[in-house]
C-alpha cells in the first residue's frame, strides 16, 4: 500500500552543491517522485509515523530526510509500527541496502519487488524483515 500525499510539494531547499551530472539524475527523479502520491517532502518523521501508525502493515510513503547526509527517508509501516529507513545518494544513484537507480520511484519498485520472495532484515528495524 501507498499512503498517499495531500497535494504536490515544492522542491526541497535543503540540498547540498551537486556535480552538473548529478544534479541532472537528481532533478529528473524529483520530478518522477513529485508526480507519484506517496512522496510527502518536508514531513518529520514522528509525523511520518503518526501517519502511519492509522494504516495496514506494509504501506509506505516517502519524505525528505532531516538527516544532512541523506535527501530521503522511507517509512514504512511495519507489524510492531512504523520505522523509517534513509536513502543515500551517491554518484548519481539513490541506495537503499544492496539496491540502487538513478530514480527514486524505480529503486523503490526495485524494492517492493525484490523483498516479496527474499524479505531483508535491516539492523534499525531490530532484524525485522521487510517485506
Amino acid at each position: 500500500n501507498v499512503l498517499p500525499s495531500p497535494a504536490p510539494p515544492g522542491l526541497p531547499d535543503r540540498f547540498r552543491m551537486f556535480r552538473s551530472c548529478e544534479w541532472e539524475v537528481l532533478e529528473r527523479s524529483l520530478n518522477i517522485l513529485q508526480a507519484s502520491d506517496f512522496y510527502w517532502g518536508p514531513l518529520s518523521v514522528g509525523e511520518a509515523h503518526a501517519k502511519l501508525q492509522r494504516e495496514p502493515v506494509g504501506t509506505y510513503l516517502v519524505r525528505d530526510s532531516s538527516q544532512g547526509n541523506c535527501l530521503f527517508s522511507l517509512s514504512v509501516r511495519m507489524p510492531a509500527g512504523p520505522v523509517s529507513l534513509r536513502i543515500s545518494f551517491q554518484e548519481g544513484y539513490f541506495r537503499l541496502k544492496n539496491w540502487f537507480s538513478d530514480c527514486v520511484v524505480q529503486l523503490l519498485e526495485l524494492v517492493v519487488a525484490g523483498t516479496r520472495n527474499n524479505p531483508l532484515h535491516f539492523d534499525e528495524m531490530g532484524g525485522t524483515p521487510l517485506v
